[in-house]
């Protein structure tokens, strides 16, 4: 009797030796690429607009359809409103700084000219 005992009891460590040793295996092979992480600051400087040129719609003049403008800087995302607190636009890079930005917006309704540009 005490023989079965301690063949079950060898029995029963021996798959749980087997088990941990699949799960110890398992938890060895993760790997984790290198990263960074860091905080850090810089000056934030505002971009100044220039050359403003507005287009107005030929079959309906109090319209205007884009507005067009040079930057001082690069920036890879440009965006623009004619109307205060209005939503804004996507705008296409040109040459050099100039950006053209299709805007659809009643003269009436134009009252301020925002720019948000941003660079990457």
């Amino acid at each position: 009797m005490f023989i079965k005992r301690s063949i079950k009891f060898f029995v029963i460590v021996l798959v749980a030796f087997a088990f941990a040793s699949v799960a110890t295996a398992y938890a060895a092979s993760n790997t984790v690429p290198p990263s960074s992480a860091g905080q850090g600051s810089g000056t934030i400087s505002g971009y100044t607009v220039t050359n403003v040129a507005y287009t107005l719609d030929s079959n309906n003049p109090s319209s205007i359809t884009t507005v067009e403008f040079d930057l001082n800087a690069g920036a890879s995302t440009v965006k623009a409103s004619l109307i205060s607190g209005g939503s804004t636009v996507a705008c296409v890079h040109g040459s050099g700084f100039h950006w053209t930005c299709t805007i659809n917006t009643l003269v009436s309704s134009a009252d301020n000219l925002t720019v948000i540009a941003a660079s990457n």
